[in-house]
């Protein structure tokens, strides 16, 4: 549920945002279609603003969308976006359109979390490289930060680990600043704390045999006495009207090299498909 801090006002929490975003009240004002005077009496708490021009600062702000929801509480209004329970009848066709979409990237990896890294849902790609992990890593709910970053978990498979530990822990610091979430820096400071293993396998093999050039940082894991490679792309629901919705995120791990591509295939056959762009 979205709190707000008592005796905070509207004004306050959008000065915040602004800041955030490194904008002057005249450039605000500008994209707002507003006056910078108006903008200044508002964050001081001079003139309230109306529900319209709340959403329509947060708009501009790029706020999430569950912080809107706080600074229209803030401001006097009623929260404008639902946060329906995922398991809700109201989003069995999001359900289905999620399931629809890991399957066709079997067997490459994808899953789905939450703003917390709650594993919503999960692909068989997923349960491979998952293979072999402590129960206590594997009994719901699983977090996929927990999962990569234990030294139980997945880190010691890592062949990249501090270059994709570092990877992860700033996207987190990144979603922190945006969305001020408790659960989430909680987590952070968990992980952030956890010992760094030194990745498995002949410590004499660490390198590629045939380097590649990647465009973007790889995921490189051993599995089953195989590296493979990775590059992840993340997918996020444009104009959510829920919370919930808002706060999914659909993560795939593209294979990075024909290597990846050939092992991956070989698991179900030869009519597995290469969904990349050709």
């Amino acid at each position: 549920m979205t709190t707000v801090a008592t005796g905070t006002g509207v004004g306050p929490l959008l000065r915040g945002w602004r800041e955030r975003r490194r904008l002057s009240q005249l450039e605000l004002a500008l994209r707002a279609d507003s006056s910078s005077r108006h903008i200044s009496f508002i964050e001081t708490g001079r003139s309230r603003p109306s529900e319209e021009m709340v959403l329509r600062l947060a708009e501009h702000l790029d706020v999430p969308v569950r912080e809107r929801n706080a600074l229209l509480l803030a401001a006097g209004y009623a929260p404008r976006y639902a946060e329906t329970p995922l398991d809700d009848p109201s989003l069995g066709a999001l359900r289905e359109g999620i399931e629809q979409l890991l399957a066709g990237y079997d067997p490459y990896p994808a899953v789905v979390v939450d703003g917390s890294y709650t594993v919503v849902a999960a692909n068989r790609g997923i349960t491979m490289l998952l293979d072999g992990l402590p129960e206590h890593l594997l009994t719901p709910p699983l977090n996929a930060m927990r999962l990569t970053l234990h030294p139980q978990g997945l880190a010691p498979r890592i062949r990249n680990l501090r270059e994709w530990r570092g990877h992860l822990l700033a996207q987190m610091e990144r979603q922190i600043a945006l969305a001020r979430s408790e659960p989430l820096r909680r987590l952070y400071e968990e992980v952030a704390a956890y010992p760094v293993p030194e990745p498995g396998g002949d410590p004499g093999d660490r390198e590629d045999p045939t380097p590649y050039p990647y465009f973007a940082l790889p995921l490189r894991i051993e599995h089953q006495g195989r590296v493979l490679s990775f590059v992840s792309s993340i997918s996020t629901f444009n104009t959510p009207m829920d919370v919930t919705v808002a706060e999914l995120a659909i993560e795939t791990l593209l294979p990075a090299d024909p290597a990846t591509v050939e092992y991956l295939r070989s698991l179900q056959g030869p009519a597995v498909e290469d969904p990349r762009p050709s």
